[in-house]
């Protein structure tokens, strides 16, 4: 009777046994299904996310242009999406009378005094230094602005190669003499006498 006893007693141990390693098998499933999920719904998230990053149509940029350490040169550019290109206007003043190189910077940055924190000319595509109307071109090559006696210096044109979308967070410099546009890599223009990060103009 005591032998029966205790072979029932390990049988019904060892289905215990069974039945709770049967149950924590089935929550370790439910998790790693939970965890699959949220993989896959965190991959879903940041695929709409790079999607609605990339849906974006920045139609218009400005930048606020300041001076350099001993300059008093000032003014705004901006950047407007048109059916031929991107019309790029500027209104500056406080400059020597003559052309002054123009270009677009790789970094938004303008806290050195000598503006050499917004890095080189923007160039994504890694061409040579070139004038506006080169096939082949830095993106951020725009050539040269003039000004007059007065010191006051306008541009209005439409650039083919210029990208909004690209340029936004970049800067704008303005230099202290004449773009050759052929000497590399930025032809050889001077000093930069201003600088001026390129934000989303506000549509209102």
């Amino acid at each position: 009777m005591v032998k029966i006893l205790k072979i029932l007693s390990v049988g019904l141990c060892m289905a215990v046994f069974t039945v709770g390693c049967a149950q924590q098998k089935g929550q370790e499933n439910q998790m790693d299904q939970q965890a699959d999920q949220m993989e896959e719904d965190s991959i879903k998230s940041d695929d709409m996310g790079n999607e609605g990053a990339q849906a974006v149509d920045i139609s218009e940029a400005v930048a606020y242009v300041s001076p350099t350490k001993d300059s008093k040169v000032v003014g705004t550019v901006t950047f407007t999406q048109e059916n031929d290109g991107v019309r790029v206007q500027a209104n500056l003043s406080g400059l020597e009378e003559g052309e002054h190189g123009f270009h677009i910077h790789k970094y938004g940055d303008c806290r050195a005094d000598d503006g050499s924190s917004a890095g080189g000319h923007f160039n994504p595509a890694h061409n040579d230094h070139a004038g506006p109307d080169a096939d082949m071109r830095h993106m951020g090559d725009m050539g040269n602005i003039q000004a007059g006696a007065d010191g006051n210096a306008t541009i209005d044109y439409v650039d083919n190669t210029v990208s909004i979308n690209d340029i936004i967070g970049r800067a704008i410099v303005v230099h202290e003499g004449e773009d050759d546009l052929e000497s590399q890599p930025s032809g050889a223009a001077g000093a930069r006498m201003a600088c001026g990060a390129i934000g989303i103009a506000n549509p209102e």
